[in-house]
């Protein structure tokens, strides 16, 4: 069984390798456009490799994503089994990665919540901070 650290850079470098053929236009499908690999995990006995992933016009692709993905997964393993040198190459799962719009969310709260205090709070100007 190989320890934490390997199974860790292994699915680093299924998440490296992944994105390559992404970003090169190695998987040919127009369905993937602008996707982006956000996380790998591979169980202990590297027999899974949970694919995360998330594109950038949110969670309205994401079944056309998955789709996508699972369509093109026996090419994208045979690939990937051709780059990485394992004895026996874990199938595949791809998975909707949702952590991207939600910090987008958070963000756009505390940005809200940000202006909504600058209006509270009425501005003082030097002078009457001079005179006082």
């Amino acid at each position: 069984m190989p320890s934490k650290v390997r199974l860790q850079r292994i699915a680093d470098r299924l998440r490296q390798d992944l994105s390559e053929m992404l970003v090169m236009g190695r998987v040919n499908d127009p369905r993937l456009a602008g996707v982006n690999v956000t996380d790998v995990s591979i169980d202990r006995e590297l027999a899974y490799a949970e694919i995360y992933v998330s594109a950038v016009e949110g969670a309205e692709r994401a079944k056309e994503v998955i789709a996508a993905f699972e369509h093109a997964s026996g090419f994208i393993r045979h690939e990937l089994a051709a780059q990485i040198d394992l004895r026996s190459f874990p199938r595949l799962r791809f998975h909707w990665d949702p952590t991207p719009e939600k910090a987008d969310r958070i963000e756009r709260l505390l940005l809200t919540l940000h202006t909504d205090e600058t209006q509270a709070e009425p501005e003082v100007e030097d002078d009457e901070v001079d005179e006082a």
